[in-house]
């Protein structure tokens, strides 16, 4: 088990670094989904939930973050929506799912309009 710090990276809260705190070069772009894929709703199976201290009555408390890969330009700049960090803001536990279907992992990152 790794701990990570979330650092916001820009005033809007939309871009955070999770920063691994025993190796500050380990470290993930991530953002929300909904400002850039609002109709992002990731099902999140019983043991996930069990593994995050938490149940199907209480996902209030979760944050789903995506990871981003930079890109040159904002528009080449991509989402994994395969793979999504869920943190338990509760406990302050998180694990990264690898979710079943069709979800792409490399959505371009635009905001919503």
């Amino acid at each position: 088990n790794r701990k990570f710090v979330l650092v916001r990276l820009t005033e809007e809260a939309v871009l955070f670094a999770l920063t691994a705190v025993d190796d500050p070069d380990l470290r993930f772009l991530v953002v929300p989904p909904r400002p850039f894929f609002p109709d992002y709703a990731p099902e999140i199976d019983d043991e996930s939930l069990n593994a995050l201290g938490a149940s199907a009555d209480n996902v209030d408390n979760l944050l789903i973050l995506l990871v981003v890969t930079a890109g040159d330009t904002a528009g080449s700049s991509t989402a994994n929506l395969m793979a999504p960090i869920i943190v338990n803001e509760a406990n302050h536990t998180a694990c990264q799912l690898v979710l079943g279907g069709d979800w792409p992992l490399r959505a371009v990152l635009m905001p919503a309009a």
